[in-house]
């Protein structure tokens, strides 16, 4: 089975959206060829594999690592539809910003929240129609690479029965200097892994066997380098 092929989750309702909303996904388009896809394979000399392991509707987890504030549009840019992530609650007090990362699919999160509130967040972000990201991780690394994976991807998953995507982002660790506010034209590789099933419940040991692979494809995606 491909991951085109992938039948919506057998746990969703038929009522359930299973794919953005229309305005959403044009919106998308039109910032990705416009502004990201040019910084990505013209500043970042970027390049893209295993995008056919997309699955192009349904219910989808992308877990990836993460080094920089470019992860997201830029993987969301790769895999070829929006991904939705979490953003700072914040953000959704500021007039025009709200509408534009909510037409993005961002969904808040209070800060200093208890990471089950997120976790939820990102649960209804699933059954919106949203592929949704997750760093593995839960915050940045300083080489980008998985060192310490939390559960969380690995719980939302078993409660939506949401197939996972591993992205391995090579490279954008080293987009920024500390101290410095200008990104870097280095070098960006990104590899889209195979679709991992999701846990069948939430038992930890279920839990922690289906993020242990998660974390070691997206380490051995980044092995692989440019």
């Amino acid at each position: 089975m491909t991951p085109n092929s992938i039948e919506p989750s057998p746990q969703s309702s038929n009522l359930e959206p299973q794919r953005e909303p229309f305005i959403s996904l044009a919106l998308y388009h039109l910032f990705k060829w416009s502004v990201v896809a040019p910084v990505l394979h013209g500043y970042f000399r970027g390049r893209i594999y295993g995008a056919d392991h997309v699955p192009r509707y349904g219910r989808l987890l992308v877990v990836s690592n993460h080094a920089s504030d470019f992860d997201p549009p830029l993987l969301s840019c790769a895999v070829g539809r929006p991904v939705a992530y979490m953003a700072k609650e914040e953000l959704f007090q500021i007039p025009v910003l709200k509408q534009a990362i909510q037409a993005y699919g961002a969904y808040p999160v209070k800060r200093g929240s208890a990471d089950r509130a997120a976790m939820k967040a990102a649960i209804a972000s699933i059954k919106s129609g949203w592929a949704t990201g997750v760093f593995l991780d839960g915050t940045r690394t300083l080489d980008g690479r998985i060192t310490d994976p939390k559960l969380g991807a690995a719980w939302i998953a078993a409660k939506t029965n949401s197939p996972l995507l591993p992205v391995g982002l090579w490279g954008t660790d080293q987009v920024f200097k500390k101290g410095s506010t200008i990104p870097r034209p280095v070098p960006v590789t990104i590899r889209i892994g195979e679709i991992i099933l999701p846990p069948q419940s939430s038992d930890r040991a279920e839990l922690e066997a289906v993020t242990s692979r998660c974390a070691e494809t997206i380490n051995a995606l980044l092995d692989l380098g440019r």
